[in-house]
């Protein structure tokens, strides 16, 4: 028995000093994800607006310098929210935002994030998408990301002259399907499944097809894993992380779907994710938020750090936008009481008050309780989205932000045709 004791002690203090570990390794985690996000969020803002002529006109050399400084920036941004991810998906805390998106629209919207590599290399995109494509909920940036990271290696692994082919369509009830991992066709598998309602769901394929280099059969069993790659000599030609197509099976599948690949070693590769969805369900088009009859749309921009202010407060201007800065949440409080903005944007971490008691102050207010407020922030760990929204935000977004990105979402909160 004293032995026992003796083991049963051990052991306590073996899982108290794992779960410290493991609370330190959070804390440290979003103290890095905050510390870089901040000075990214300049980097590739003030880089962008450069580049777009905001700030006046600039030499092709010039031009060509901002993009490697841009194209630095997004890498290490990348680098940063796979690791946060990954996180994420290892505690349990990713969580899905679904809304109804049109999946012809998020195929199309993909193409431009891998069309100057692709130019590069002289490599073909092509699409194939079939005449009707439904409108689905899904959570639209986590599966445009896991797009992007099956355009992305296809263009990785396509030699010069070759051909990408990014293609949609809703498969027949009755259809050959592949496991994660086969090279052969499949077995007819039904691909309706009865919902709790009665009804029968279907499922929606994305694929992207390449004339790669294909997989070898021995490395075909890494992919889909966290932090492993094929072929490590060619690996460090490439770069990357290892991280990406784990984390697109971690999305899919948290959104019900699967999965899966072809390889034939130097023909090229098909990559897919099948995604179900009930065509009974109709979207939700509930009304945009109105202006105030304003000549510019009003935004207030709660931030403290000067250098974003900059950044932000030229580009919105510059692009027709009136706006208004508050330095904390205090501030941002009694701005939107004088000013009634028609959008706000919201820094969290504040001095004085910070964004979130800010946000759920004004939201307290009656005629400010639909007002569109956007969360800007570093935070982008486990539930700090959820805390955002908790609060009263209408919509989130980490920096750095992408400024294009922002934009679509000021146009579609205010009712702008983009």
């Amino acid at each position: 028995m004293s032995d026992r004791k003796q083991q049963e002690d051990i052991l306590r203090t073996t899982i108290l000093q794992l779960e410290r570990a493991t609370r330190l390794k959070d804390e440290f985690f979003a103290n890095m994800s905050h510390e870089l996000r901040t000075p990214l969020n300049a980097i590739l803002g003030l880089s962008e607006a450069l580049q777009e002529g905001i700030f006046g006109n600039l030499t092709e050399k010039q031009l060509r310098k901002l993009q490697t400084i841009y194209n630095s920036g997004s890498h290490l941004l990348d680098l940063i929210n796979d690791i946060l991810d990954t996180t994420k998906i290892e505690s349990g805390t990713l969580e899905l935002h679904l809304t109804f998106t049109e999946v012809y629209q998020l195929c199309l919207s993909s193409i431009p994030f891998v069309q100057q590599q692709a130019h590069k290399k002289n490599i073909s995109l092509e699409t194939q998408f079939a005449k009707s494509l439904p409108t689905i909920p899904v959570d639209e940036r986590r599966i445009r990301q896991s797009l992007l990271n099956f355009l992305a290696n296809a263009v990785k692994f396509t030699p010069e002259h070759g051909t990408i082919t990014l293609a949609a369509e809703v498969l027949p009830t009755e259809t050959p399907t592949a496991t994660l991992q086969d090279t052969e066709p499949g077995t007819l598998q039904d691909t309706e499944r009865d919902t709790e309602q009665g009804t029968k769901q279907r499922i929606l394929r994305i694929s992207v097809t390449d004339t790669g280099i294909g997989i070898a059969p021995k490395e075909q069993g890494k992919l889909f894993q966290p932090f492993m790659q094929i072929d490590g000599q060619l690996n460090r030609q490439q770069g990357g992380t290892g991280l990406g197509l784990y984390l697109t099976k971690q999305i899919v599948e948290l959104h019900g779907g699967t999965v899966g690949f072809s390889s034939q070693e130097g023909q090229g590769s098909c990559f897919w994710m099948d995604l179900p969805f009930d065509p009974q369900l109709v979207p939700d088009v509930s009304p945009a938020h109105c202006l105030l009859g304003r000549e510019r749309p009003l935004i207030l921009l709660a931030e403290d750090n000067l250098a974003n202010i900059e950044m932000m407060t030229e580009y919105l201007e510059s692009i027709g936008y009136d706006v208004r800065i508050a330095l904390n949440g205090q501030g941002a409080i009694d701005m939107t009481q004088s000013l009634n903005p028609d959008l706000i944007l919201m820094d969290i971490q504040m001095p004085v008050v910070d964004g979130l008691e800010a946000i759920d102050t004004i939201r307290k207010i009656p005629e400010f309780q639909t007002i569109p407020i956007i969360a800007l922030t570093a935070l982008a760990m486990p539930g700090d989205e959820e805390r955002c929204l908790k609060a009263g935000a209408t919509d989130y977004l980490s920096k750095p932000v992408r400024l294009k990105t922002l934009v679509a979402k000021l146009q579609t909160l205010l009712g702008l045709s983009p």
